[in-house]
């Protein structure tokens, strides 16, 4: 408003009414003074009375209309508080419902009211109304103290509110430098000094005066605390430059110097994940013990899943980046491939062979590629434009590493992404990424080198040699090999294929050459154009297709390069040379055969060539083909053909008269040979006939035999039979005659004793008898050998009928000489005498 304006409105209205909750500032023109209205009032304003207003950012005061002038009280309800600046000296405030002149302010000072409470301003005096802070768990505030002293005499006046019931412990960040329960200690305040307030402790806070709460970037006082999950962590950054890591799970309160490092936005970050095909490369920038191990600045460590499987940050470590990756995975390789890995403190290159899944220990290890140039592309991979274009590729990255051979492979792969990044849409990168100390390396180091075709290959080289095909290997250190096909084999770093120079075109000559590095050993086809004279001076051409095979020790195979050439050469002076011993005719009429003899050899006694031999490199020509023949002269050509036609007409006519004579010879044979073939069939028709009466006289004669046989082998059974039984009987008898020999003697063993003791009781007897008259004696005597007899007989009975005797003749021969012999005598002449009346009467 202008000045204008300003004396209109005065001359308009010069009342002023107050309602409640209402004041104005009213300066005195004439003596400089403003005075403060509070409502509810009303006067009438004089002309040098004029509104004003107190400006805060010039600190002036500034002309306004009378309504423009008039401003509420500074109200702070239940739980907000004001911030007053500039407060009087007094501590007074202007009265309500009254006109106030200006006390003695104390400028520069600040005073914090919690409410409920509302007043007016003095002149000169701003206000800010802040609600109070409420904190949950997770948030936090930063507060400095502005006035020392003031803080120190108001510090029991905070408005503050536990989170916790009482007697229960803070957490553990309570006892943290900068961090404390406002409650239940006080800390050393000084000017300046930030502290920490936590939500896990007050849940509300006013802050008093002297102490006032410091907003974030975008003015909030309440700021968030870090609420980390398992597998997370944060990381705080002090002033003094030293860093704090946490983990989760937790809540993360800063302390009043520290400030959370952030990216994209975020200041939580995931652990990282390990595998055993899986690691960070670290670098230790202060020295620690872990596990009884000590670790220095500078040490490098490999930390893969087989140490541990999540990997936290640590304030001594730094992660190593290779092209911008943090974590180094391994490499499949499959059956078959390989990959070329630099061992980075002694230069050598080794390869890794599948099947795999190779993790490259980054302090020591890095796979390379092998770039090849065109000439050896070519001559590895013939006609691959594929192979040669990205060869292409890696060469130019190779020169753009002045100095450098080789095409590191995480080089080759950032180049590649690069290509398909700047071809495919603009993606999202906010992917979650390592945050924490790091050390980027530049990798032009010793480049190595991998040969990669058409993103399929990425490994070693493969040579995928086919069946009959050979190729000598060779290495930088001198060593050689040769590879047989069918086979798939890698080549080392330090290893290529040999090439080989062979000579084109028929006749073959230097002329042209293909450059190849694959020999085929079997089954070689060679073909050529040979010129001769023969030995009257006849020029010839020989079209000649050879057959090679590549036999013996397979060293030697490549010790001819140019072996087209080789072979070519030799078979044409031996070809030159045995033309030159024929003439045109002979050698036109028999070139096949004599081209053969001179490369295969004459044939031997199995019907089979030796072939033509090559000591120098084990080639052996184990067959050729004549593919044509032709004179150089056409005169003599024509002549030799007319010469062929006559000898051809000749040939027939000669031919012709063979034919008749041979029907000729033909018909008369028949004949005979007919009538040879009826006398022939009488002839065997009388054979058949004699044959027939033989046979007739043979199977009689063998009827014949046959019942001559059987009756002899009857007569023979029965004279064996008979033989038998007569050895039956005298056995049997031999037997029986033992039988009764034995039972003899044991019948004269058992008579010789009973004789023995009769005679004894003879004696015995006669010794007691003497006293006997000899008639008595004679009596008994008799009566004894009569009883003797009788016993004898009857003992002696079934001997007398072994021995097919009589009892009496047993008796007598074996009593003969003893008085009882005579005895039996008697007896058995009585016995005579009567049994003749009973024979006659019978």
């Amino acid at each position: 408003m202008n000045e204008r304006d300003i004396s209109r409105e005065r001359v308009r209205e010069r009342d002023l009414v107050l309602a409640p909750n209402e004041f104005a500032f009213i300066s005195d023109e004439t003596k400089g003074n403003i005075n403060v209205y509070v409502g509810p009032h009303k006067t009438s304003l004089a002309n040098t009375d004029q509104p004003v207003v107190f400006d805060y950012e010039t600190k002036r005061f500034k002309r306004v209309t009378l309504e423009q002038a008039i401003g509420v009280l500074a109200v702070a309800p239940e739980g907000w508080y004001l911030v007053l600046k500039n407060p009087a000296r007094d501590s007074s405030h202007p009265r309500t419902g009254a006109l106030n002149n200006l006390p003695e302010l104390d400028v520069g000072r600040k005073v914090n009211t919690p409410g409920p409470v509302s007043y007016a301003l003095w002149p000169g005096q701003m206000v800010k109304v802040v609600p109070g802070h409420s904190l949950r768990s997770n948030q936090y505030l930063l507060v400095r103290v502005y006035d020392e002293e003031a803080a120190k005499t108001n510090w029991a006046k905070a408005v503050i509110k536990r989170q916790t019931a009482p007697g229960t412990d803070p957490v553990a960040e309570g006892s943290e430098q900068g961090v404390f329960d406002p409650s239940k200690n006080v800390p050393e305040l000084t000017m300046g000094k930030h502290l920490v307030i936590r939500g896990t402790d007050v849940s509300f806070y006013i802050p008093p005066t002297g102490v006032e709460v410091v907003a974030d970037e975008q003015g909030k006082y309440v700021r968030d605390a870090a609420t980390l999950e398992r597998l997370e962590y944060t990381i705080l950054l002090d002033e003094d430059g030293n860093k704090r890591f946490i983990q989760g799970p937790a809540v993360v309160f800063p302390r009043p110097t520290e400030t959370f490092i952030e990216r994209n936005g975020s200041r939580k970050f995931r652990a990282i994940e390990l595998t055993e095909i899986a690691g960070v490369y670290v670098k230790v920038i202060a020295p620690y013990e872990e596990n009884g191990r000590a670790y220095k600045v500078g040490d490098e460590l490999f930390i893969t899943g087989r140490e541990q499987m999540i990997y936290f940050p640590r304030p001594e470590h730094a992660l190593i980046r290779y092209g911008g990756r943090e974590i180094h995975y391994g490499i499949a390789i499959p059956a078959g491939e390989a990959r070329y890995v630099l061992d980075r403190t002694q230069g050598n290159i080794r390869l890794e062979r599948g099947p795999t899944v190779f993790l490259p220990d980054p302090r020591r290890e890095v796979i390379v590629r092998k770039v090849l140039d065109p000439k050896t592309v070519d001559l590895l991979f013939p006609g691959n434009k594929d192979a040669l274009e990205y060869n292409a590729r890696l060469s130019a990255l190779k020169r753009s590493e002045a100095g450098n051979e080789f095409v590191i492979d995480d080089e080759a792969r950032q180049v590649a992404q690069r290509s398909r990044d700047m071809a495919a849409p603009e993606k999202s990168k906010a992917e979650a990424a390592f945050v924490g100390d790091a050390v980027t390396r530049n990798q032009t180091f010793t480049p190595p080198r991998t040969i990669v075709l058409d993103n399929r290959f990425e490994g070693a080289v493969s040579i995928d040699l086919w069946t009959g095909y050979a190729v000598l290997v060779k290495s930088r250190s001198g060593k050689r090999r040769v590879e047989v096909g069918p086979t798939v084999f890698l080549l080392e770093y330090d290893e290529n294929l040999q090439a080989m120079e062979l000579s084109t075109g028929t006749p073959k000559s230097d002329d042209k050459v293909m450059r190849t590095a694959y020999l085929r050993v079997k089954n070689n086809k060679v073909s050529d154009l040979v010129e001769a004279e023969t030995s009257d001076l006849v020029r010839v051409h020989m079209r000649l297709s050879y057959r090679v095979d590549f036999e013996g020790d397979a060293s030697q195979w490549f010790g001819v390069e140019n072996y087209v050439k080789f072979l070519t050469d030799h078979l044409r002076s031996l070809l030159r040379h045995a033309v030159k011993q024929h003439g045109v005719e002979p050698f036109y009429g028999n070139a096949v055969s004599i081209i053969r003899d001179v490369i295969l050899g004459p044939q031997g006694e199995d019907g089979k060539r030796p072939g033509r031999r090559f000591t120098e490199n084990g080639m052996r020509v184990y067959d050729v083909e004549v593919l044509g023949v032709s004179i150089g002269d056409e005169a003599i050509a024509k002549l030799l053909v007319e010469a062929q036609h006559a000898s051809v007409q000749q040939a027939l006519a000669v031919a012709s008269e063979r034919r008749r004579l041979e029907l000729t010879r033909a018909r008369e044979s028949a004949r005979q040979e007919s009538a040879a073939l009826e006398s022939q069939t009488k002839v065997q028709l009388l054979e058949i006939e004699g044959r027939e009466v033989e046979r007739k006289h043979a199977v009689e004669l063998a009827r014949i035999k046959a019942e001559s046989d059987t009756r002899e082998n009857r007569h023979k059974a029965e004279v064996a039979l008979q033989s038998l039984l007569d050895a039956v009987s005298a056995a049997q008898l031999a037997r029986e005659r033992a039988r009764a020999q034995f039972d003899d003697e044991v019948a004269r063993a058992e008579l010789d004793r009973t004789v023995r003791e009769l005679d004894a009781q003879v004696r015995a007897t006669a010794e007691k008898a003497k006293a006997f008259t000899p008639d008595l004696v004679a009596a008994l005597q008799a009566f004894g050998d009569r009883a003797l007899a009788a016993k004898m007989a009857e003992s002696m009975a079934p001997l007398a009928i072994l021995g097919g005797e009589s009892v009496a003749d047993v008796l007598r021969r074996l009593l003969e000489g003893t008085s009882v012999a005579d005895v039996l005598a008697k007896v058995t002449a009585k016995s005579e005498a009567r049994a003749l009346p009973e024979g006659s009467n019978s």
